[in-house]
């Protein structure tokens, strides 16, 4: 088993390509030229990209543009805290974590999730793909235990999409009525059958569009974008599996547009864009007429799973990490669960 931990995917930028001209120094929120400085994970690229298509024809996002410098979570977040958020407005992670390293920095406020969403931006669901035509015929969770199955995935001490892979698997588990002993014999038995521990859930997905593996371990957006974008593979929302939720915020000196920005993110035309783009919708939006290329079925892209966990049923984010990934370097439950399915 590889595990790929490469600074490389922290050089993985986008561009956000609007059409107004900058100032040097980003400006203020009422000034032509404001510059938002987005940081984040790797998979809302796209959706970001496409709100901020929208954003840029409303009187608050007219005139802005934006950059955006995405990689696996947890590095992104740590890269924010050790700079002290020098020319960052916005930041985009996973999960809630790397949020929090900044609240801890001083550099987000306090306060951040105090809203209605929480602070969550976008959702989605940990789905498996596989190549076209799903030759393995792969159904559910328990098949990747299979001799045949080679598995790509994020790996956790630098990706948050591994993390949601992970919780995935052991509450599949557990909803089948498992001991701790059972589930972590299950974990052991596909963490064999990773090929690829990767940087990132786009460093993911791009080896397996190159035939690493013949099953991936994914977000259900980047399922769908990845099939937007022409790629050849299949994937399969299983009956259990755990939501995903992917926090946003602005830095306390941000530029005042950032503000607007993320106002616009939560709003019906910010979360459409993100919809479009195979993101499930944060809040109420009435997604019925909106069709979803690349989904399984585009008028109805997000199936309501049999049973689906959160991080909640977990007891938050502080309890997982305390028991399965720990703060940077810790090595608690996962580490043990993939030395030991390593020597087998």
């Amino acid at each position: 088993m590889k595990r790929v931990l490469k600074a490389a995917a922290l050089a993985m930028t986008g561009a956000l390509a609007l059409t107004a001209c900058a100032s040097a120094d980003g400006g203020s929120g009422d000034d032509k030229g404001s510059t938002v400085n987005i940081v984040g994970f790797a998979v809302p690229e796209a959706g970001n990209k496409a709100a901020a298509a929208e954003f840029n024809k409303t009187d608050a996002g007219k005139d802005v543009k934006f950059s955006g410098s995405y990689g696996p979570s947890g590095d992104q977040s740590r890269k924010v805290a050790d700079t002290k958020g020098k020319d960052v407005d916005y930041v985009v992670f996973s999960l809630e974590p790397d949020m929090t390293r900044l609240v801890d920095a001083g550099l987000v406020a306090d306060d951040w999730n105090a809203g209605p969403n929480k602070g969550i931006v976008s959702k989605s669901v940990a789905v498996i793909a596989t190549q076209k035509g799903n030759p393995l015929g792969i159904k559910d969770w328990d098949d990747l235990t299979r001799d045949d199955v080679k598995i790509v995935t994020p790996d956790p001490a630098s990706s948050g999409s591994a993390k949601w892979n992970i919780l995935a698997l052991y509450t599949y588990a557990k909803q089948n009525g498992a001991t701790e002993e059972q589930a972590d014999a299950f974990l052991k038995k596909v963490f064999k059958n990773v090929t690829t521990w990767a940087a990132s859930g786009r460093e993911a997905t791009e080896a397996f569009k190159k035939g690493v593996g013949n099953v991936l371990l994914t977000y259900e957006n980047e399922a769908i974008l990845a099939r937007q974008n022409g790629e050849d593979l299949d994937y399969i929302v299983p009956p259990h599996t755990f939501l995903i939720e992917n926090p946003g915020a602005v830095l306390k000196k941000s530029d005042p547009a950032a503000k607007d920005w993320l106002d616009f993110v939560l709003s019906d035309a910010g979360q459409t864009a993100f919809v479009e783009k195979g993101f499930r919708p944060v809040g109420d939006l009435d997604i019925s007429g909106i069709e979803v290329q690349g989904a399984n079925d585009p008028a109805n892209p997000f199936p309501t799973p049999t049973s689906l966990s959160t991080a909640a049923d977990l007891g938050g984010w502080s309890a997982i990490n305390a028991e399965w990934f720990g703060k940077d370097g810790e090595k608690l439950r996962f580490d043990k669960l993939y030395a030991e399915a390593t020597k087998q």
